[in-house]
C-alpha cells in the first residue's frame, strides 16, 4: 500500500514556511518527513504527516493551497551502495522515479527513501518481488 503525502504550494518569500509549519504544529500534527523544492516564484513543500485528513483540513482553513499524493516509503540500508540497490531495481524494471527524499522511521529507527512514481501500485509488486520493504504508515 502507498503512504499519503502532502504537497503545499508556496509563494518564495521569507516567512510562509514557518507559517505553514505553525498551523500544522499548533493543530498537535507531527511532522514525520520533509522535503522542499524551489523556483524564484514558489516552493512545494512535500510532507508526511502523522494526521493526512486533518493536516489538510487545517491547510485549506489557513488558505494554503495543497494536494494529496501516493508515494512510497522503501527501507534503505544505511550502508554505501544501499539506495544503489534500490535504484538498480527500479531501473531493471523501467520504473521511473519523479523525485526522492529520505527520512527515518521513528518507531524502527530504519532509514527509508520516500519516491514518486507514475505507477504506485507497479512499483509495489515490482518492490515484494524483488525483496525490498515498502511500508504503508509511517505512524
Amino acid at each position: 500500500m502507498a503512504l499519503k503525502q502532502i504537497s503545499v504550494f508556496l509563494e518564495n518569500k521569507s516567512g510562509r514556511l514557518a507559517e505553514v509549519t505553525k498551523v500544522i504544529g499548533d493543530a498537535g500534527i507531527n511532522l514525520l518527513g520533509m522535503t522542499i523544492a524551489d523556483t524564484a516564484d514558489f516552493g512545494i513543500l512535500r510532507i508526511i504527516v502523522t494526521d493526512y485528513e486533518k493536516t489538510m483540513k487545517v491547510l485549506t482553513e489557513n488558505r494554503f493551497t495543497a494536494k494529496m499524493t501516493d508515494v512510497l516509503a522503501i527501507e534503505v540500508s544505511d550502508t554505501p551502495g544501499g539506495l544503489s540497490h534500490i535504484m538498480e531495481v527500479f531501473c531493471k524494471n523501467n520504473i521511473n522515479i519523479e523525485y526522492l527524499y529520505f527520512t527515518i522511521d521513528r518507531r524502527s529507527g530504519k532509514h527509508l527513501v520516500i519516491l514518486k512514481t507514475e505507477d504506485p501500485n507497479q512499483a509495489l509488486a515490482m518492490i515484494a518481488s524483488n525483496g525490498l520493504t515498502a511500508l504503508s504508515s509511517l505512524e
